[in-house]
């Protein structure tokens, strides 16, 4: 697992510490990651459970948790030496942590809350007081979001109403779109033979406008415009909701009332390391799956160090990394298909650590977006006690590519000068940096989610959640709310468990 030497592979211990804006924008024992009593997988190991999971994420655990509550017995394979897939919190050298991938949740976002609710995960309120930054043509500009305008970047008034006319079309589109079906839409085809730039470059005909948008999509998707099918956009925007709430871009971008609204105390991997402790020794770490066979009525799931026979298989983490599983018999081809052709987003999260939210005397909420840089999207990170700063910026999709292979001294100097530019001289010299590369992480290969280009849905997403003979799929990506999200993950958990159970009888 590629990862910068001077973060931890382990995730950080409970800390007592009392996606980012469009327009701006853990009840169980100890919880260490010695709290999740599985072990490694020895080398002569082997189980017979009920249900084999692929994946300790917050998917394959909450399939685990619901199937282990409807009497089956299991078994959770995680490739990594942690649970929590592409949340985990990572190690400061001031003794704090921070999170180094899914952080955030918001209004709608109901089972990622109520799971935590139940293992006594707390929330508070992304910090949010003070004026955001638009660094725009090499000028900064602090702006309330308080007016009229909330957390739209104060560009200029053409451009504005032109992205306001194009969110609101964005939005309708959308309420067209079967969250459960979107290759069923009445315009699936016209949406998905097009990138979401072709359509943009049509609607977004003001230069500050097509700002606006190409820094909502890379925000979100860590993608390119030009790599998104306008379908897979508006489903997206579409499960940003709940089944009583239509989703909406504003809900996808917004820092208050909006996705990015609320983050964990202790951190967000508290949660899938409160839920893997209470599984217990059904949670193997270490235990990469290679290949899942199946023999007469069940199948053979053999992993580093662990095989594990089932009557029926979870497969819990992204497409692509699920299509570099051996399957014998082969998968059918449309889901075969459907994987090599769902990408991973290119994203990285750098932290800069300071002995305090130095940007908070200057009035500023530390959320800047700019039209420029490596970082083009940041949030204040710090703890709720603000014992410390943190400054969090986004890396994404071309400026992520640009600095895969670059080392880690040129990766932080590159994103100092960014934070320099938003917040001034102070933000030279944090007391300490982490970077969080998810291209080069081995078994997630980039984030926040896989998406579709075009021609992807309306030919392959039937095969996205149908299961394959016993082989069931979970994750982010096959929820029909909050796709790409922790709260989509969790759902996925919960559906995938009610199918098996259907199917176990």
């Amino acid at each position: 697992m590629a990862r910068e030497r001077q973060l931890s592979p382990r995730p950080a211990p409970a800390q007592p510490l009392s996606r980012r804006s469009l327009l701006g924008g853990a009840a169980a024992g100890a919880v260490g990651l010695t709290a999740v009593t599985a072990g490694t997988a020895s080398a002569a190991s082997s189980r017979t459970v009920d249900v084999a999971i692929v994946g300790g994420g917050l998917a394959g655990l909450t399939a685990a948790r619901d199937l282990v509550a409807g009497g089956k017995t299991v078994a959770v394979l995680e490739a990594r030496d942690r649970v929590g897939g592409r949340v985990v919190n990572l190690k400061l050298a001031n003794g704090g942590f921070t999170e180094g991938g899914g952080e955030f949740i918001g209004p709608t976002q109901d089972r990622i809350k109520a799971l935590a609710d139940s293992l006594g995960v707390a929330t508070f309120t992304t910090y949010n007081t003070g004026d955001n930054l638009l660094y725009k043509d090499g000028t900064r500009t602090p702006y309330d979001t308080s007016g009229l305008l909330g957390s739209v970047p104060p560009v200029d008034a053409a451009g504005l109403a032109n992205a306001a006319i194009v969110q609101s079309e964005l939005d309708s589109m959308a309420t067209k779109v079967p969250v459960d079906a979107p290759w069923t839409a009445a315009k699936a085809a016209e949406w998905d033979k097009q990138t979401f730039e072709s359509w943009l470059n049509a609607h977004a005909i003001v230069p500050s406008a097509k700002f606006l948008l190409d820094l909502a999509c890379t925000s979100i998707f860590s993608a390119q415009p030009r790599e998104l099918s306008l379908l897979y956009v508006l489903y997206y925007i579409a499960a940003a909701g709940n089944a009583s709430t239509a989703g909406t871009l504003e809900r996808l971008t917004d820092t208050a009332n909006g996705a990015q609204e609320s983050r964990f105390v202790g951190g967000s991997q508290q949660v899938p390391l409160k839920l893997a402790a209470t599984l217990g020794d059904r949670v193997v770490l270490s235990a990469p799956v290679r290949s899942i066979t199946k023999s007469g009525s069940s199948y053979v799931v053999t992993a580093d160090g662990i095989t594990v026979n089932a009557t029926r298989v979870v497969v819990a983490v992204p497409p692509p990394l699920a299509a570099r599983i051996t399957y014998d018999p082969l998968l059918p081809a449309a889901r075969d298909q459907l994987t090599q052709r769902m990408p991973m987003g290119s994203i990285g999260k750098a932290i800069a650590v300071y002995d305090t939210p130095f940007w908070r005397a200057d009035g500023l909420n530390g959320q800047a977006v700019s039209d420029s840089g490596v970082v083009r999207s940041t949030f204040d990170n710090s703890p709720p006690d603000a014992s410390y700063g943190a400054l969090m910026g986004f890396i994404e999709a071309d400026e992520m590519r640009a600095y895969d292979a670059a080392s880690t001294d040129d990766v932080k100097a590159a994103v100092l000068a960014d934070y320099v530019n938003y917040f001034g001289d102070k933000a030279k010299s944090p007391t300490s940096f982490v970077l969080q590369r998810w291209d080069n992480e081995g078994f997630s290969r980039g984030g926040p989610v896989a998406y579709a280009p075009p021609g992807v849905l309306t030919e392959y997403g039937a095969a996205l959640r149908e299961p394959a003979g016993g082989i069931h799929w979970a994750g982010t990506e096959t929820s029909t709310f909050w796709t790409g999200f922790m709260d989509g993950a969790v759902r996925s958990g919960e559906r995938v468990a009610k199918e098996v159970l259907t199917a176990l009888g």
